[in-house]
């Protein structure tokens, strides 16, 4: 299943936020053309580790099955091409800070005057309102800004960063859902939309139960480690030979897992009774948790809990993600075939959409990964002869 099949997406972004969101496009099966600088490209393509000149794991996972042009959008004759290319019912995404689009002659109200059915994704830091709006800004920077690396690691050790791109890749969630939501509202109305995403609303969305508790308790949340302030236990236990994470949303679930550990005696205690009381002595429930589960492996610890309906995992790391048999049984992963900038192919695992058709995963087809190789193809496409193809990559503006 394809539903986006026909659909044609110019992607002007790069990093991280922009390229996951029109990645999910093409897995969904959109056409998606990328537009990358002369002067080095997407900044991923030179983040380590390295799969040869130009290319690195990020860059190529995240940029699989588009269409590489290379354009100066900063000469007139890239800005023209680029209006050119852009069909009355196309998709435009971009990451350029805001203003930016419109300096150069490509803002939305430019575009949409004579493309009413264009929709238009501006994707920036922090939002094209406000003081900070012609910031830059990073997940990291943006995860200290929301308040994220408060409430994450451990309580008196430094604030700590997610260790996943979560606010960038949330963001390029939220522009692919925003774009979704554009084209099937244009299947009623025949027009288009401008869908504005940014980091740092994507990090303060991530805070809505935080900010919920705190709104009604007056209480600043704290660092709690693999924990939460909501419920206990919920955190990761020492075994043995490694660590488990458990997690009881409920009282029943409690009296399970007190069961499983043969701790009849911690669901009868009545600093325990309750999911208010838990956590009010989480750190006495803990210690008597831990003495128990530190004398197992991990393996029959997860078995116990398991064996009594008590949310369990061993905590992996990805030799073990990438070899487990359920992860595998999904179908999430595959490996990518990648030709770099010096023409030799290297391969790199790469995780498809985490959505299933009629038990079918999308998968975009893979193309090369030079930069430009669709450069001569896409302009003869707007009727530019050889000869103006070659002068324009003689002056820069395109490479090929």
């Amino acid at each position: 299943m394809k539903p986006l099949t026909g659909e044609r997406v110019i992607d002007l972004t790069q990093n991280v936020a922009g390229p996951y969101c029109t990645q999910v496009l093409a897995d969904l099966g959109a056409e998606v053309i990328k537009i990358e600088r002369p002067q080095g490209g997407d900044d991923t393509r030179q983040w380590a580790p390295q799969m040869g000149a130009g290319m690195s794991p990020t860059y190529a996972t995240l940029n699989r099955g588009k269409r590489s042009l290379v354009l100066d959008l900063d000469h007139a004759e890239g800005q023209g091409l680029l209006r050119r290319l852009l069909r009355p019912t196309d998709v435009l995404i971009h990451s350029l800070k805001p203003g930016s689009a419109e300096q150069r002659g490509f803002g939305y109200d430019d575009l949409a005057a004579d493309r009413p059915g264009l929709i238009y994704c501006a994707l920036s830091a922090f939002g094209t309102l406000g003081p900070l709006a012609p910031l830059p800004g990073y997940d990291p920077l943006i995860q200290a800004y929301a308040g994220i690396m408060s409430v994450t690691g451990h309580e008196g050790a430094e604030p700590a960063r997610v260790g996943v791109s979560l606010v960038d890749m949330g963001t390029g969630l939220w522009s692919a859902l925003g774009i979704v939501a554009a084209i099937a509202q244009r299947k009623d109305t025949g027009r288009g939309v401008r869908v504005d995403t940014s980091l740092l609303e994507t990090g303060v969305a991530w805070m809505t139960n935080p900010i919920a508790n705190y709104s009604v308790s007056g209480k600043l949340p704290r660092r709690l480690g693999s924990a939460t302030a909501m419920l206990a236990p919920y955190e990761v236990l020492d075994t043995a030979d490694s660590r488990v994470f458990v997690g009881c949303g409920n009282d029943r679930l409690f009296a399970k897992l007190a069961h499983a550990l043969e701790q009849p005696g911690l669901a009868a205690d009545a600093r325990f009774a309750t999911n208010a009381n838990r956590v009010e002595h989480r750190v006495a429930l803990k210690a008597a948790l831990v003495a128990v589960t530190r004398t197992l492996p991990s393996i029959d610890v997860v078995n116990r809990l398991r064996g009594c309906g008590v949310p369990v995992s061993a905590v992996h790391d990805l030799e073990q993600v990438l070899g487990d048999a359920q992860v595998k049984a999904l179908g999430l992963h595959r490996t990518l075939h990648v030709t770099n900038e010096e023409g030799l192919t290297v391969e790199a695992c790469a995780v498809g959409l985490p959505i299933r058709f009629n038990g079918e995963r999308e998968f975009a087809p893979e193309l090369s990964f030079r930069s430009g190789q669709d450069s001569r193809a896409l302009l003869r496409q707007l009727a530019v002869s050889d000869a103006d193809i070659d002068r324009l990559a003689a002056q820069g503006v395109v490479n090929l």
